[in-house]
């Protein structure tokens, strides 16, 4: 498998978007793209570590941590890290997501769930643990960006205008998962009818009609566009696009306003995506995700002009 692969994307016009599930992918609206060229595959354990070899490269999550950051905080527990995903014991209020999230010192690309963990039957995984910059840095590396939210989804439809998933309109084709979601009930229960627990090998579920794989479910995406909840808010009707530097100011989250750290788009879904919990393993879901943080069902794929 050549999972450094790129497909071309040619130019078009798409229905971006959607009406019909979450607010934050309303409204729908024609969006142009320019041709691109796009990974095939998410980017694998086994690219990041031959970056991380040939650069000497550390994530964010393997970087020591300023106490300056951490006001109050005991210096003892300033220790490298990530947030890692763990099963609950039953039901639980899905509005706490520090349930199914704990930090775990010592958890980083190399090691998915701390330091006991590792990737060496891993490496044809998607990456996880990768912050923005971490992204970027590879993107750059590698001779590539990191894809626009337009681009992202665009690829994702694969040239079906506005069904609801990457291959069509049913969720499960045929009563069978198309992607690495969750089945079951979230976080406690995983029926892992899809074969994968956690992330899958890349390529492992059909392409979409671009010949891309796991554009739906495995990790989450990044893209470079900063989080707006609203996305018919990014153009006025009187001054035309909205700043790249108003654009990241309301990025910010407002049920967090002690965090002062902005937020760009995610896209795809993950294996943690449920119907019960969170049905976006769509091509016009959208999340948001501090620039700082990376997560164990996080990832990312580049493009080139």
């Amino acid at each position: 498998m050549m999972t450094s692969a790129m497909q071309q994307i040619p130019a078009g016009r798409f229905l971006m978007g959607s009406n019909d599930f979450y607010p934050e992918e309303a409204p729908v609206r024609d969006v142009h793209v320019d041709e691109f060229a796009i990974d095939v595959y998410a980017v694998t354990n086994r690219e990041y570590a031959r970056f991380v070899d040939e650069t000497g490269y550390a994530t964010v999550a393997e970087r020591p941590l300023n106490p300056d950051d951490f006001p109050g905080a005991p210096v003892e527990a300033l220790v490298p890290g990530a947030l890692v995903f763990h099963m609950t014991p039953g039901p639980v209020d899905l509005r706490d997501w520090s349930q199914w999230w704990s930090y775990v010192p010592g958890a980083s690309w190399s090691h998915p769930e701390g330091p006991g963990s590792r990737i060496d039957a891993r490496m044809d995984h998607p990456v996880v643990h990768v912050a923005y910059e971490d992204a970027e840095a590879y993107a750059s590396w590698a001779g590539k960006r990191l894809p626009t939210e337009a681009e992202w989804e665009y690829a994702a439809r694969g040239g079906l205008e506005g069904a609801p998933f990457v291959w069509g309109d049913e969720m499960e084709p045929g009563g069978k998962p198309a992607a690495n979601t969750w089945q079951g009930e979230f976080p406690w229960q995983n029926l892992v009818t899809d074969g994968y627990e956690r992330t899958a090998p890349v390529g492992m579920f059909p392409p979409n009609g671009y010949g891309l794989f796991d554009m739906a479910g495995n990790v989450w995406e990044w893209t470079s566009d900063w989080f707006v909840a609203r996305r018919d808010r990014v153009q006025s009707p009187c001054c035309g696009d909205v700043s790249n530097a108003a654009l990241r100011e309301q990025s910010y989250d407002p049920g967090q306003p002690q965090f002062r750290i902005p937020r760009k788009v995610l896209k795809g879904g993950s294996h943690l995506c449920a119907p019960n919990y969170c049905l976006r393993f769509r091509p016009a879901a959208r999340s948001p995700q501090m620039i700082d943080t990376g997560m164990s069902h996080l990832g990312f794929r580049c493009v080139k002009a």
